[in-house]
């Protein structure tokens, strides 16, 4: 869905703070860069056709039109939550009022990290603190001073850049037209909501109004990976979720809420994806954690 970020013919910039009891809960996109900074909140980052883990302190940098939904926890959306987000976020178009700074000699070195940041990034770590910093120089300052705040908090993320994690594992992407992008939004929200069902590739296509063999060449053709592979990946990043909560009976119990029909092709499936057994990510958790 191509969103439409609120803008002022008097301002380059949009910085917007948002405190809200949980994420905008659609997958999205627009034409401005973001940088999203998370200051409150937990939940599941889907960009592109990638699943990432989002939790306080992080810092995001999203592309262009990418596609991205910051997918709350469940526990954010009971009746009886009391937990809420905030996160504060600039918002600006490389190639809209900033074109002309972006173009200046001295901004030149600047162009190829903006074009690599179309992937999207991730900073965690040591220069945490010190960027969120800047984003808050950005927010509070006005006018020139603003775009000078910015100008450095943009020549500050380009030196740590060796320190950000891209989004997505492949910087080529496909931008779907509309009525394709539709269609890969309601698989994604399908997939999402009901990850912990038995999803036949036959309905999901069915879905998708298209044949098995085309839904499967489709959906390749456009996230880089299988359905299975994105269901996968979707059910193994629950069970993160579910085994870091430390609210569960038994790890075997967390493979089938999540959608696995037995043990070994949850552990089968979760080590080939992370590297570990589910044991073995819960173990390294709590050494982490205590």
């Amino acid at each position: 869905m191509q969103y439409q970020i609120p803008t002022s013919q008097e301002h380059t910039l949009t910085i917007q703070e948002d405190n809200q009891p949980y994420f905008y809960p659609y997958l999205h996109q627009h034409r401005e860069m973001q940088i999203t900074w998370i200051i409150k909140g937990e939940g599941t980052l889907v960009v592109d056709n990638q699943l990432h883990r989002f939790s306080p302190g992080e810092i995001y940098l999203l592309g262009a039109n990418q596609q991205h939904l910051f997918k709350s926890d469940p526990e954010y959306f009971l009746e009886e939550s009391e937990k809420n987000i905030q996160t504060l976020n600039i918002f600006f178009d490389p190639k809209g009022k900033l074109s002309n700074l972006l173009q200046l000699p001295e901004m030149m070195t600047l162009q190829p990290f903006i074009q690599q940041s179309q992937v999207g990034f991730k900073l965690t770590g040591q220069y945490s603190e010190s960027i969120s910093k800047q984003i808050m120089d950005v927010q509070d300052a006005s006018g020139i001073e603003q775009l000078i705040h910015f100008s450095i908090l943009l020549k500050h993320l380009y030196k740590v850049n060796t320190e950000l994690e891209p989004l997505i594992r492949v910087s080529h992407r496909v931008n779907p037209v509309d009525h394709e992008e539709d269609r890969l939004q309601n698989v994604y929200r399908y997939v999402l909501q009901y990850y912990y069902k038995s999803i036949p590739l036959e309905y999901i296509a069915d879905m998708a109004n298209m044949s098995v063999h085309a839904f499967c060449r489709y959906f390749k053709k456009h996230t880089g990976q299988t359905f299975l592979e994105f269901l996968n990946q979707t059910r193994v990043n629950e069970a993160c979720n579910k085994l870091t909560s430390k609210r569960f009976d038994s790890i075997s119990t967390i493979g089938y809420e999540c959608g696995f029909n037995s043990i070994n092709n949850f552990n089968r499936v979760f080590k080939n994806l992370t590297g570990e057994s589910p044991r073995q990510y819960l173990v390294k958790y709590q050494a982490n954690t205590n």
